[in-house]
């Protein structure tokens, strides 16, 4: 989600909209879903389409995982191995190979990743600043939930308020944003 956010130059979506289900395993344990189609829509026109397969190990476009940039004048794949970059008719324009990650393994893992943690803990320490600032990954982070929320609304478009991220639906807001806190730890309002 950060690659495709930074490419499009977007912050919060305006709506979101899944077809999600179980289809792989139907009958194990699993609760959510395994398989799901995302539409993030932006202000400007903009859309970012998620493509998830949980539970399927087989290489989409040649890879585990990545990200499809489609754009006027040709398209880049990105993953954690590299790019390729596409003129308008498909021929190959530029390739970087690179990194070792672990695609579609569930748990990740692998160069970039380890780079990703040690640069946390180093902020952390004091040592360095963060590479992606915490509140770009948590924007990244809200369009899975909101993902997530419209399937539990068995595949509900659901409205976004693109200034602040929150739903517009009042009660779609009251159930999902938020939490229950043990009684003497709720946050005290000023």
């Amino acid at each position: 989600m950060d690659i495709a956010r930074w490419a499009l130059q977007v912050q919060y979506p305006e709506a979101v909209q899944v077809n999600s289900g179980k289809f792989h395993f139907k009958d194990d344990p699993w609760v959510m879903y395994d398989t799901m189609d995302a539409t993030f829509t932006f202000p400007g026109g903009k859309i970012i389409q998620w493509d998830g397969k949980s539970r399927s190990g087989h290489p989409t476009y040649g890879s585990g995982r990545g990200t499809i940039i489609y754009g006027s004048e040709g398209s880049v794949y990105v993953d954690r191995g590299g790019y390729k970059l596409y003129n308008r008719d498909g021929k190959l324009i530029r390739e970087r190979k690179g990194g070792d990650e672990a695609g579609t393994a569930l748990g990740g893992g692998g160069g970039l990743t380890e780079l990703h943690v040690i640069n946390f803990l180093d902020a952390i320490r004091g040592k360095t600043t963060l590479t992606c600032p915490i509140s770009i990954g948590g924007i990244s982070n809200h369009m899975v939930h909101y993902a997530n929320v419209s399937s539990r609304e068995n595949d509900a478009r659901l409205e976004i308020d693109p200034a602040n991220g929150q739903f517009r639906n009042k009660k779609i807001m009251k159930q999902y944003w938020g939490r229950e806190y043990e009684k003497g730890w709720e946050i005290q309002e000023p």
